[in-house]
């Protein structure tokens, strides 16, 4: 079982930056999928990012890109999200998540995201608060 511990989040003015950490710990492999989600209340759980352990390729939601940037650290097991150009409708709690699919619809740029219960991994979750 693998633990995720998010942390950076806060409340920020409209425009603002914020960068989310992602620690994991216990039982990591090289071939995962680790990301990025968030949930607003009242709304369902949102892909946002993505980055590939083994491939370092990266996934956004449109939501997200051109102003969200995933990164890792292999040594420290650890992403982040770097975000950039805060929304108010960017508030929401952010959720790590480790082992899960993701790829690209054939012939565009739209990402298809793939958890499985049980098996995807998610930290428990950081508020993220913009102010207009």
């Amino acid at each position: 079982q693998v633990q995720l511990v998010e942390s950076g989040g806060g409340l920020v003015q409209a425009g603002g930056s914020l960068r989310l950490s992602c620690a994991a710990s216990g039982r990591t492999f090289s071939n995962w999928t680790m990301g990025w989600f968030r949930q607003a209340p009242g709304k369902e759980r949102d892909f946002i990012a993505a980055i590939s352990w083994r491939t370092h390729s990266t996934y956004y939601a449109d939501s997200a890109k051109g102003r969200f940037t995933i990164s890792r650290d292999n040594v420290k097991n650890a992403i982040y999200l770097q975000m950039n150009s805060l929304k108010p409708e960017d508030a929401a709690v952010y959720y790590c998540a480790a082992d899960f699919l993701v790829g690209f619809v054939p012939d565009s740029t739209s990402v298809v995201v793939t958890t499985t219960s049980g098996r995807t991994s998610w930290g428990q979750g950081t508020q993220v608060t913009v102010s207009s």
